[in-house]
This record gives C-alpha cells, structure tokens and sequence, in this order.
C-alpha cells in the first residue's frame, strides 16, 4: 500500500492511538483483553476507545467539510450551478454514508 493510499484520518492519529488499535484487533476487539494488556480497567479501556472513535469521526468530518467547502465555492464562483452544487453534495455523502 502507497502513502497517498492511506486515509488522512489514519494519518492524523497518534503512535499511542495505532498501538490501541493494533492491540485491539489483535484481541478480537475485547476490551476485556486490551484492558489486562494495559493493567487498566474496563471502563478506562472503553473511554480510551470512545475518544478515538470521536477523533476519527472529527478527522473524517474536517476531510469532508473540505470537499464540501470547495464545491460551495464553485457555486459562490459561478462555476458551477446550485442544482448541480446539491447533486455532487448528496452524492459525496451519500458514497460516504452520511446520506
């Protein structure tokens, strides 16, 4: 797999936050397991995992924020027309699972 293959929100996680996954998947996703690993409780374990989810999802939202942003640009740019705009828009979201 390239670079550029990878996922900006990959890229945007910490060495500490790839470890706790790598852990984790290894684990069969128990979070009983990543817990004995970390010599930490079941609830520390699980916010830990609550808050990457939550940095991906704001890493994954800044991405489309961006994309969104440009093509509204276009529009404000008359280089593209609103209907069209709308279409590309729900589309994108759609292809994401937004929609």
């Amino acid at each position: 797999m390239d670079m550029k293959d990878i996922p900006d929100w990959v890229l945007a996680l910490e060495k500490e936050d790839i470890e706790f996954i790598k852990k984790f998947v290894i684990n069969s996703g128990s979070l009983k397991e990543v817990a004995k690993l970390y010599d930490v409780s079941y609830p520390t374990v699980r916010l830990k995992l609550d808050r990457l989810i939550e940095k991906i999802k704001l890493s994954v939202e800044a991405e489309n924020g961006d994309f969104i942003q440009f093509v509204k640009q276009l529009v404000i740019d008359d280089r593209i027309e609103l209907e069209e705009a709308k279409l590309i828009i729900e589309k994108y979201k759609h292809e994401k699972g937004q929609a």
